[in-house]
């Protein structure tokens, strides 16, 4: 499965295409109020009329970016070739025409334009360093990404989505002091795509040691999502949480098992499991144990289906979201 749709909403606000140069010659565009959209910029990914930093200097012209408070970075120019190096050095050099931003996005990006394990990305926390008052925080891609340590005081949402997850990246997240942090998502992918980190590198997110306001936590679409169900059945970073989810992966009965015999789970709101392979009888036993207690259930398997080789029994698996 690919991601076929544009963010409509961000930062709590529906999401409008600024318009590009050629539009905006040949017609006056009436724009928005520019605190009331999540401003989305993007140039053509093949046969670019303009840069991203060109469609962006537009915008800075266009509108008065000090009342902006989200944004969101479509595609920039031959974005399977090149990293987001341009666009985060225009967005820092820019960081006292946005004073009032408060939610970034990076790379809203659908398949038709570069599948998602083919965006290249690049360091991405001088965004976050030159945005002190950022709240919430998104990435889509990770060929090339590069997250190291970094401490944070305001944001509060954390979103990183790849078809594979560098275990570097995932290692610079764990490390990152984030005390206002209440939602973490990552999508872990799977090795063939780059994701190859390990549970052990989750270790600091499941001790919830540098995340003391965390409430809701995802860690999904990975090929490991037993192993990661059977390390949370443990950890400490649980008992505080409101929701989890562990959907879009490979997730079968030994995972949801071993989640199931470790803590209890009946303090949660919301368990996600969409996306799936469990059997009929799991998910009657999921209901049975949880939903007296309240927790809402996401238990659809969302088309998850299994491959396997009729002569010598191997079982293929995949994640929701890969290439």
């Amino acid at each position: 499965m690919t991601i076929g749709d544009h963010l409509q909403e961000f930062g709590g606000l529906p999401a409008f295409t600024f318009p590009d140069a050629e539009t905006d010659e040949k017609k006056a565009v009436v724009l928005p109020e520019p605190n009331s959209v999540a401003w989305r910029l993007s140039v053509d990914t093949y046969d670019a009329e303009e840069t991203w930093g060109e469609c962006f200097t537009r915008f800075l012209y266009a509108v008065d970016t000090a009342k902006v408070t989200a944004l969101i970075v479509g595609t920039w120019k031959d974005v399977y070739d090149n990293g987001s190096d341009e666009v985060i050095e225009a967005l820092c050099a820019a960081e006292d025409r946005l004073p009032a931003l408060r939610a970034l996005f990076l790379g809203d990006i659908v398949g038709e334009e570069c599948e998602i394990s083919w965006i290249n990305q690049g360091l991405v926390t001088p965004l976050l360093e030159n945005f002190p008052e950022l709240e919430v925080f998104g990435v889509r891609g990770g060929q090339n990404l590069e997250f190291p340590a970094v401490r944070h005081e305001r944001l509060h949402t954390l979103v990183v989505e790849a078809g594979g997850l560098p275990a570097a990246v995932v290692r610079g997240i764990a490390a990152s002091d984030l005390p206002a942090l209440t939602h973490l998502d990552l999508w872990l992918g799977t090795s063939e795509y780059g994701g190859d980190s390990e549970v052990a590198d989750l270790a600091p997110i499941l001790s919830g040691d540098r995340l003391p306001a965390l409430k809701h936590l995802a860690l999904r679409n990975s090929e490991t999502q037993d192993d990661i169900c059977t390390a949370l059945a443990a950890a400490p970073v649980v008992a505080r949480l409101d929701s989890l989810n562990v959907s879009m992966g490979v997730l079968t009965d030994d995972g949801v098992a071993a989640l199931l015999s470790g803590q209890p789970l009946s303090h949660l709101s919301v368990l996600d499991m969409h996306y799936n392979y469990l059997s009929d009888a799991m998910r009657t036993k999921l209901r049975e144990t949880l939903e007296p207690a309240g927790v809402r259930l996401e238990l659809d398997s969302d088309d998850a289906e299994e491959d396997s080789d009729e002569e010598d029994g191997t079982v293929w698996r995949f994640v929701s979201v890969g290439e």
